[in-house]
C-alpha cells in the first residue's frame, strides 16, 4: 500500500498497468503498490495521457469537466473570467469546472457574415484576425459588396469583417465627393472650318453606384467620352466669332445635352465649361491687327471729339471777348504773364520809347 495526498486545487486520476480506475479529489489516499496516480491541475486545460473518450465514461469524472467539441469549418473563442484567452481549433477539449470560470463562443465558418456576438476588439486580436477578411469603406465612399460574382448589398461607410472561407468576396468602392474630368487639347473645326484646340472641364459626382459600378464598367472612361462628343457636336455649329462670344452658351447646351445620358452612368454634372480656346498662330495674328485697327480707330473717333468739343470752346470765348473789350484785354494780359514766366532776362533797347510801348500795353485802354 501507499499513501497519496491531494491537495486543494488538485486532482487526481488513477491508473492500473495504463487501464483507467477512477479519480480522486481532495484529501489523502491509500493505494496499492500497482496503481498509479496522475495528478492534474484544476486551474489548467485537463490534457489526459489517455483518450478523453476513454475517460468520459466514468460518471463522476465527467461531471467535473467542460467538454467543447470543435467540428471542422468551426472555431470556439475561449474566454477564461471574462477575458480572451485561446482559439479552439477542430478537435475536443476538456476544462475542470468550479476553480476557473471559462465561457466560450462557438464561429461557424462556413458561412461568411460573422453572425455570432463576438465584439470588433475580439475580431482584431492576431489570434482571430487570421479567420477575418477585413474591408473598410471610408466616410466620402459607398461600396458594394460582391458575392460569388454576384452584388450582395450597398454598403455605407465603415468597417466590415467577414469569415475568411472559401466564398469569393470582394468590396467595389466609389467616391461621392465632387470629382472633376478634364477634356484637353480637342482639336475641333468650327462651322467657318476655323482650326482650333479647346480645353473643356466637367464637374461631376457619382449618385448611384450601383449603376457606375455594376451597371457600367470604367464609368469615368465613358464620362469623358461622353462629353468629348457632345462638346464636338457643339462646337461644329458654331462660327468663330459665335463660339468667343456665346461660351458660356455653349457650356450650358453640352451641360443639358449630356444630362440624362450621365445619369446612365450613375453620375450627375454639376458644371461644365470652355477653359481654353486656343487659336492656330495665323488666326491669331489676324484677329490682333482687327484688335489693333479697331482700337486705332477708337482712338481716332476720341481724338476728334476731343478736337470738336476745344475748337467749340474757343469759339465760343472768342464771341464772349468780341462783345466785351475788358475780356479782351484780360486774355492778352494772361498770355503775356505765360508768356513772362518762360523767360529768364529781359534785355531792354531803344530807352524810353519801349517802356511807353510797355506801359501803354499793359495799361486798359479808355
Amino acid at each position: 500500500m501507499k499513501k497519496v495526498r491531494i491537495v486543494n486545487g488538485k486532482v487526481g486520476l488513477v491508473f492500473r498497468k495504463g487501464n483507467y480506475l477512477r479519480v480522486i479529489k481532495e484529501g489523502v489516499y491509500w493505494l496499492r503498490i500497482s496503481e498509479e496516480v496522475y495528478i492534474y491541475d484544476l486551474t489548467n486545460p485537463f490534457k489526459p495521457s489517455n483518450d478523453l473518450n476513454i475517460l468520459l465514461k466514468d460518471k463522476s469524472l465527467a461531471e467535473m469537466l467542460i467538454v467543447v467539441e470543435v467540428k471542422d469549418n468551426e472555431i470556439v473563442i475561449q474566454y477564461q473570467n471574462g477575458n480572451f484567452k485561446n482559439i479552439l481549433m477542430p478537435g475536443r477539449y476538456a476544462f475542470w469546472k468550479g476553480v476557473t470560470e471559462y465561457s466560450f463562443t462557438k464561429a461557424d465558418l462556413s458561412k461568411y457574415e460573422i453572425t455570432e456576438e463576438i465584439s470588433e476588439s475580439i475580431l482584431v486580436k492576431p489570434e482571430v484576425l487570421q479567420f477575418v477578411r477585413v474591408f473598410s469603406v471610408e466616410s466620402f465612399e459607398k461600396g458594394i459588396l460582391i458575392v460569388n460574382g454576384k452584388m450582395k448589398k450597398v454598403l455605407e461607410p465603415g468597417v466590415y469583417m467577414f469569415w475568411k472561407n472559401s466564398t469569393i468576396l470582394s468590396v467595389q468602392k466609389s467616391d461621392l465627393r465632387q470629382q472633376q474630368i478634364e477634356i484637353s487639347g480637342q482639336e475641333i473645326l468650327t462651322k467657318d472650318k476655323a482650326a482650333l484646340r479647346i480645353n473643356f472641364f466637367a464637374k461631376y459626382k457619382t449618385v448611384n453606384i450601383e449603376k457606375a459600378l455594376t451597371g457600367n464598367k470604367e464609368f469615368e472612361k465613358q464620362l469623358y467620352i461622353l462629353m468629348q462628343l457632345s462638346l464636338r457636336e457643339y462646337i461644329g455649329t458654331f462660327t468663330l466669332d459665335e463660339l468667343l462670344e456665346n461660351k458660356v452658351s455653349v457650356s450650358e447646351k453640352i451641360l443639358n445635352s449630356v444630362k440624362e445620358k450621365a445619369e446612365e452612368l450613375g453620375v450627375e454634372i454639376l458644371d461644365c465649361g470652355i477653359r481654353d480656346v486656343i487659336l492656330p498662330g495665323e488666326v491669331k495674328e489676324i484677329m490682333n491687327q482687327v484688335l489693333i485697327a479697331e482700337k486705332k480707330a477708337q482712338a481716332n473717333n476720341i481724338a476728334r471729339r476731343e478736337e470738336t468739343a476745344s475748337t467749340r470752346s474757343l469759339l465760343n470765348t472768342a464771341k464772349l471777348m468780341e462783345d466785351n473789350a475788358m475780356l479782351f484785354r484780360l486774355k492778352e494780359m494772361e498770355y503775356m504773364e505765360k508768356i513772362a514766366d518762360k523767360i529768364n532776362t529781359i534785355s531792354i533797347s531803344g530807352g524810353n520809347q519801349v517802356l511807353e510801348q510797355m506801359k501803354t500795353l499793359f495799361s486798359a485802354s479808355k
